[in-house]
């Protein structure tokens, strides 16, 4: 088998983003997974704007594939708050799109999405191996020995002196290098279905962040797909899950049948398959990404928004990020922790702004009131819509959200 000096373990969005990048760059490097792909992968599905800029930075053409191809791509142009009495506004992704080619974000199942990212690894620089399920990792002086099974076989990678994890929230790569644990407070629940028949569906493909009574402080979301379907589901922080004994799986359920917001949408609607669950580490507190020897990206990093659970944008940001790094590694001839910390540095410099103020967004949850107003005023003003719209691309403003000021001017305004 072809050495590498370079392993990437998982060929999710966050491992293909830090292959291609290194293919770009024109770094060999092994890509294994446990997977044989196409393979589904449990997620809300949604796809931000963060993800088509790191898809414009590997490839401009890249996104006239996703865009042409509706049976599997959706375009999506914002995003719908429903406060717990109902009352929800629109909030476009950009405040002004009038000049936009493509939508800001989209929508398409993890299965299509993340074939369609292997699809394009470049076996020119990308030793690929799937079905390859890692066992374990060994330190050999600076080097790691990686023992992995394919077909009831054992193999092992030598002398690999840097180890990308990529492989979600269960990283043996986290587990056996990096001292981060799972906490519950920073973890969220969450359970995903597919329906087809949904109605009420946004015209523009908004997708829906609902905060209802039966699920706080979680939330409930629909999200449009193609063909007629919603990816539907459900999240809540795993400490509240653990401390209130909720099985989220059947509020849920509940909150579709008789909650008299949404059931009517739901009348005629059709549950495709089962219903799954998954783990959602949160990016809601700044923990090490690097060590002697490695880079975690994507879930294995704990990246995933607080306050919208999205993943997909900041899993392939980081690997686009670490191949910038790994590109450094290779010129120094450097691996060792702290070298490694600027890649840290350049993510959390980048980014930690942003998952603060939605880890704040977070704990709004706790306080349905708080929703309710903020929403109420919304539906009567149409220019804190759209502050609301500009505070989703400009992050200063975002963070007026943070201050008890915002709300006393909100109360203190009809």
């Amino acid at each position: 088998m072809k050495e590498t000096d370079i392993v990437i373990v998982g060929a999710g969005p966050s491992g293909c983003s830090t292959s291609l990048f290194l293919s770009k760059l024109k770094i060999p490097h092994t890509i294994l997974d446990k997977a044989i792909f196409p393979r589904d992968k449990v997620c809300g599905d949604a796809l931000s704007g963060k993800v088509v800029y790191v898809m414009n930075q590997l490839d401009e053409k890249l996104m006239n594939n996703y865009n042409s191809d509706k049976q599997k791509y959706m375009d999506s142009w914002g995003v719908k708050f429903v406060a717990p009495n109902g009352k929800g506004i629109d909030i476009p992704f950009k405040s002004d799109m009038s000049n936009e080619k493509y939508a800001p974000g989209f929508i398409s199942k993890r299965v299509d999405f993340d074939h369609s990212l292997f699809q394009l690894l470049d076996k020119n620089y990308a030793n690929i191996i799937e079905g390859a399920e890692v066992l374990d990792i060994k330190t050999g002086g600076k080097n790691f020995q990686i023992i992995y099974e394919k077909n009831n076989s054992q193999f092992t990678i030598h002398n690999s002196q840097l180890i990308i994890g990529a492989e979600g929230d269960r990283s043996i790569v986290a587990k056996k290098l990096s001292p981060n644990k799972k906490e519950n407070q920073h973890y969220c629940a969450g359970i995903r279905a597919y329906y087809e028949g949904v109605s009420e569906l946004h015209a523009q493909n908004f997708i829906e962040l609902h905060f209802l009574e039966e699920l706080l402080p979680g939330y409930f979301w629909i999200f449009p797909l193609p063909n007629g379907q919603a990816n539907v589901g459900a999240g809540m922080l795993s400490a509240t899950v653990s401390k209130k004994k909720i099985n989220l799986k059947d509020d849920m359920l509940r909150a579709i049948a008789n909650n008299k917001n949404i059931k009517h949408r739901f009348e005629n609607a059709k549950l495709v398959g089962k219903i799954n669950g998954w783990g959602l580490p949160l990016g809601s507190k700044k923990r090490p990404i690097s060590g002697n020897g490695f880079l975690l990206t994507g879930d294995a990093a704990s990246l995933i928004d607080p306050f919208t659970g999205e993943g997909i944008g900041n899993a392939m940001y980081s690997g686009m990020l670490a191949a910038n790094h790994i590109a450094d590694c290779l010129k120094k001839n450097r691996f060792d922790a702290e070298f490694n910390l600027a890649y840290d540095h350049s993510f959390y410099s980048r980014q930690w702004s942003e998952l603060k103020l939605s880890h704040t967004l977070q704990k709004m949850c706790k306080y349905p009131w708080l929703f309710n107003f903020v929403v109420n005023k919304a539906h009567k003003n149409k220019a804190l819509r759209e502050t609301i719209s500009c505070m989703f691309e400009d992050l200063d403003l975002r963070a007026k959200l943070r201050n008890p000021l915002f709300y006393f001017k909100l109360l203190m305004n009809d």
